[in-house]
């Protein structure tokens, strides 16, 4: 593999020993099932990059799966194209937006990841996806950026040309253990028997340690289940353990937590336990699904990258919806894949516009990104640079830059802020590493 600034050509990277054995593929939380193949392109937007001068990039997520989707990645991309194209693009150059299915399957991924480089994407915008040893290699073989991935894997925090936005699924468990360690009494996590989340306690443990907690129950679930009687059973019981401290529990299991929750709430509903959990398992719709204020959310603590979905900070991205989305229900403002790739054509747009009237390409982009370009999110992240750092390089997340939190709580039925501004969780994520 060739230094940062050069192009890298080996296979993606699990995090190393002792990253790997704690925080490694805890980042692969959400996994998928569906073994369908097929990439398609959603024409969004004209033309194609090349001597027009229009700038290609490519977004893709699972959709019309039996596990995790997240359509409105896409769809929010290929809105935030209309919207730059309708201002005159992006130092007048038309912006176009590729989008692939990727269908929770690694042959599928490699796909789209070879139709990137075919259509002379410049980079991969606002993506979700599980397999990175099935996509990096592609894209580091052809210099090709990804900006602002969902954070489920080790080569998104490890990559010299991933560039993510948020702390993944690591830094969100740690960032909830940390803060349920003094709210509640015997902590049970619901996660889905997979090697995805075998690693899913440690991190947790890793916030609980710091708050002095003793550790979580580790309660398996099948990862394709349809309902969850036996798991609810178990958690509820470890989690009432102590009639003088009432607990808590995590289920921490994707798109099923809804699922979960169903089986969980015949169960508990007296118990006085409460659940926690980390957004992307619960957003305000799963909230009013499942009844609101007289749910079995109310109360809950809710991890998440970004400030909730009723900021004001993030006016812009419901504004560029309303007026470009024209109606496409698959965009909800409050899903976090959504936030997430309205960040990643924030930092796509900066780099761009710092290249000036030079030539775009996937080499110019990355150099942009790592010659110490500054980027301001309007307040929904800190100001991102992905400059090395010592800090984060020394636990095996070299190109992690944002390792801040935000702590949200449902009340009266609505997903609203339980602190002020952002929750710094390095430390908690150097003890997991130390672990």
């Amino acid at each position: 593999m060739t230094g940062r600034h050069g192009i890298s050509c080996s296979r993606s990277r699990a995090f190393p020993r002792p990253v790997r054995a704690t925080v490694g593929r805890a980042v692969a939380l959400l996994v998928g099932a569906s073994l369908a193949v097929g990439c398609g392109v959603v024409p969004g937007v004209t033309g194609g990059d090349g001597d027009d001068g229009t700038i290609t990039v490519m977004t893709w997520a699972p959709q019309d799966t039996d596990a995790t989707n997240k359509p409105g990645m896409p769809a929010l991309a290929l809105a935030y194209a209309r919207w730059i194209n309708s201002r005159g693009g992006l130092n007048g150059r038309e912006l176009r937006v590729l989008n692939c299915n990727e269908r929770n399957d690694s042959v599928t991924a490699a796909k789209c990841a070879e139709r990137a480089v075919d259509e002379g994407a410049v980079a991969v915008v606002g993506s979700y996806s599980q397999h990175a040893d099935s996509f990096f290699p592609t894209l580091e073989s052809a210099g090709i950026p990804y900006i602002g991935g969902y954070g489920l894997t080790a080569a998104e925090f490890t990559s010299p040309l991933s560039y993510p936005v948020n702390g993944g699924q690591p830094s969100l468990l740690a960032g909830l253990g940390r803060e349920l360690a003094d709210k509640c009494g015997p902590v049970s996590l619901v996660r889905p028997d997979s090697i995805a989340g075998d690693e899913l306690a440690p991190v947790l443990n890793s916030g609980l340690s710091a708050g002095g907690h003793a550790e979580v129950r580790d309660v398996l679930a099948a990862e394709d289940a349809t309902e969850y009687a036996a798991p609810s059973q178990r958690a509820l019981e470890h989690a009432s353990a102590d009639p003088a401290r009432p607990g808590c529990v995590v289920p921490a299991l994707g798109d099923r937590t809804s699922t979960f929750m169903d089986s969980f709430r015949r169960r508990g509903e007296d118990s006085g336990v409460r659940t926690a959990t980390v957004l992307g398992s619960v957003d305000q719709t799963v909230i009013n699904a499942s009844g609101g204020k007289s749910g079995p959310y109310e109360g809950a603590y809710i991890t998440g990258w970004y400030p909730v979905a009723s900021d004001k900070r993030w006016d812009g991205m419901k504004k560029v919806i309303n007026t470009h989305a024209f109606g496409d229900n698959r965009i909800d403002p409050a899903d976090a894949g959504v936030q997430t790739t309205w960040i990643a054509c924030t930092v796509l747009r900066a780099a761009i516009e710092s290249i000036g009237d030079g030539e775009v390409t996937a080499r110019s982009v990355r150099r942009a990104l790592d010659n110490g370009l500054s980027i301001d999110t309007g307040g929904l992240t800190p100001e991102l640079s992905w400059d090395y750092s010592e800090t984060f390089a020394a636990v095996g997340l070299p190109q992690l830059v944002n390792a801040e939190v935000t702590l949200q709580v449902v009340r009266g039925g609505r997903l609203v802020s339980a602190r002020t501004g952002f929750v710094d969780v390095t430390k908690t994520l150097q003890r997991a590493e130390l672990r």
